[in-house]
This record gives structure tokens, C-alpha cells and sequence, in this order.
């Protein structure tokens, strides 16, 4: 699933670090950007929230995708709203085992 789509070109895109990533107490992922506030992101549809007490992106309880995928709609619902989230070494990981760490991390590095 390729995370470079989107509405925006690749030059009017701006990029942002992830400063964390974490599952919350109902089990569903969010992703804080470190400077960025998206708070019109559901107008993408694509079940991606802005959670503007927590500063940071959010997908629904699980169902039937993994958290890697939700991940992944994540940073492309960002694209489509024209940030780039990028992780790097320095982002904090809250509630979130070694192994999905790894799963996330590999799958970031080959998009």
C-alpha cells in the first residue's frame, strides 16, 4: 500500500516528524505529529480523526485491520491534507510492544 498519494504534489507537501506513537486505553493507535495540527483531517473520509486535546491523529477502535495498517491510512491521510509524517530516531512510543515497533518502523522504511 503505497503511502504517496494524495491531492497535493510532492513540492507543495511539508514535512513534519513524528513525535509519537501509542495505543490508547479503548486499543486504537494515534499518531502525534511534532509541529503540525490537522484538525480538518476527516474531511478526507478515511477514518482518521484529530484529537485536539492530545494534539494528535487517531484511528477508531480495532476491527478488522492491524495497527500496522491503520498506520499506514494514517500517514496517508496526512499526505492527503499536505504534511508528510516521517518517523525518526527520536520518536517516543507509548503502550506499543517491540514488535509492532519493528513491524511500523520496517513498514515506514519501505514506503
Amino acid at each position: 500500500m503505497p503511502l504517496d498519494i494524495g491531492r497535493h504534489n510532492a513540492s507543495s507537501h511539508v514535512p513534519d516528524e513524528i513525535e509519537a506513537i501509542g495505543i490508547d486505553e479503548a486499543g486504537g493507535l494515534w499518531i502525534k505529529p511534532a509541529t503540525k495540527k490537522l484538525p480538518h483531517i476527516y474531511r478526507e473520509a478515511m477514518e482518521v480523526g484529530w484529537d485536539n486535546n492530545r494534539l494528535c491523529l487517531t484511528s477508531p477502535n480495532p476491527r478488522a485491520w492491524s495497527y500496522v495498517q491503520w498506520f499506514e491510512q494514517i500517514v496517508k491521510a496526512a499526505r492527503q491534507q499536505g504534511v508528510t509524517l516521517t518517523l525518526v530516531a527520536s520518536t517516543s512510543w507509548v503502550n506499543v510492544d517491540e514488535g509492532l515497533q519493528l513491524e511500523i518502523i520496517t513498514r515506514a522504511a519501505s514506503a
